[in-house]
Formats: C-alpha cells, structure tokens, sequence
C-alpha cells in the first residue's frame, strides 16, 4: 500500500464507528434513544474515548477534541482525488475542502 491508500484505510476505520449500519451506529452502542427515536438518530455526538470490542463512544460527548476531525476525514474523502494530491500537493486541493463547507 502507498501512503495515501494507509490514510485512505484509517479514515475508513475511523469513520465507520461514526457511520450507520443497517439501523444502527457504532458510536451509540446500546443507547436505544439514539440508536431508534428519528430526532435524535441523526445527530451525531463525537466522544472523547470508544471502546474497543464494540466502538460504541464513552467519557464527554460535549467535546469533540481529536474526534471532530472525523468530518473533515469524511469530506475530504468524498470530494479530492488521490491523483490530484500526488500531482499538486495536499495544499494546492486542500482548499476544495474549505469551500464546500
């Protein structure tokens, strides 16, 4: 593997706990409220720690701290092109992730 499809593989991982499966997220664990009610399913909370066997998130939920950069994983996943970044550099595409905020 080269250096971006490593990032690429990690981003996978670490988003996958964010994502939903069927009907269910990772992230939630056995929290029916989240897991269940459709005004609370969709919002995400991003934890300070997960755990291990299952990914459900523990410890403050009011604190995105490192997590909160699983969003910008997930955008910048979605919208650059490996071939682009090796071409240009990380910095010359990096702003297509500013502007579609």
């Amino acid at each position: 593997m080269n250096l971006w499809e490593v990032a690429d593989d990690l981003a996978k991982r670490l988003t996958r706990i964010f994502l939903r499966e069927g009907d269910r997220r990772p992230v939630y664990g056995s929290a029916a409220k989240f897991q269940t009610d459709p005004y609370w399913r969709d919002l995400i909370l991003f934890y300070e720690y997960f755990h291990g066997d299952n990914g459900a998130g523990i410890g403050a939920s009011h604190q995105t701290g490192w997590t909160g950069l699983v969003a910008v994983l997930m955008k910048s996943r979605e919208i650059l092109d490996p071939r682009d970044v090796v071409e240009q550099g990380f910095d010359a595409v990096a702003l297509k992730i500013v502007r579609t905020y």
